[in-house]
């Protein structure tokens, strides 16, 4: 068995299988130390031989080195320069792609043809467009919970809230005001930069949305969209295979 990690900003996102994620599980990104991380994971690792990671959170990959290695004897594969992702990245800065970027573009390759629209919903929102393995472009904005969060923090008067689907595109008391705006607003965000990036490049990608933040839009995006959670955990497993068959 193989352990498939995707270490985002706010969440750690596991996939355990032999080339097909069979479980899941997630948990919160923490600064823990290597000793720390082996309490918390190691029962993940019953009958696990390898590892491979997909990270953004340079200060835990060697908290995730350490354990594996000295506790388990694993030298994890991380998606990094040099490996055989089978994505190429035509890019100005190729190092300065994201991992899970890579990995997400892998994973669409793999399982949803030639040319893809990835948008994935994490503390950031990313649109990444992949054409014949190759990242064409990125575009970043702020995710939904970093949105919501630094409005909460820079007004005296909006408090914490949770998010839940809304009534109507316009509220009538503050939370439905905030839930309107937030989950409408950046469902359009999302529909607009989709149609652009479209609009931009021509042909028919298919469009998958994955990361954290997008069980809150599920219903507010077109039925064509393909919500796929896993797509950058695929991709680890794609990846993996490429380089320790």
């Amino acid at each position: 068995m193989k352990l498939y990690i995707d270490i985002g900003n706010s969440n750690i996102a596991i996939g355990k299988g032999n080339g097909v994620i069979e479980e899941t599980y997630r948990y919160r990104t923490d600064y823990k130390s290597s000793d720390e991380y082996y309490a918390l994971l190691k029962h993940l690792f019953t009958d696990v031989d390898d590892a491979a990671i997909a990270s953004v959170v340079p200060q835990v990959n060697d908290a995730f080195k350490t354990f594996m290695l000295r506790y388990f004897d694993i030298q994890p594969l991380f998606v990094s320069p040099g490996i055989k992702t089978g994505v190429k990245v035509k890019t100005d800065y190729p190092q300065e792609v994201g991992a899970d970027l890579v990995a997400a573009a892998a994973g669409a390759m793999a399982h949803y043809g030639k040319e893809a629209i990835i948008v994935d919903l994490g503390t950031a929102t990313t649109f990444t467009y992949v054409k014949n393995n190759e990242i064409k472009g990125v575009s970043i904005t702020i995710g939904l919970d970093a949105s919501k969060q630094a409005l909460v923090d820079s007004t005296s008067q909006l408090m914490q809230f949770e998010f839940s689907r809304p009534k109507s595109v316009l509220g009538t008391n503050t939370i439905d005001a905030l839930n309107a705006g937030f989950l409408y607003g950046h469902a359009y965000q999302v529909i607009g930069m989709v149609d652009a990036i479209k609009a931009s490049y021509g042909g028919d990608p298919n469009v998958i949305v994955t990361g954290g933040a997008s069980r809150y839009l599920s219903g507010f995006l077109p039925r064509t969209y393909k919500h796929d959670e896993l797509i950058v955990l695929k991709g680890l497993a794609t990846i993996y295979e490429r380089n320790r068959p």
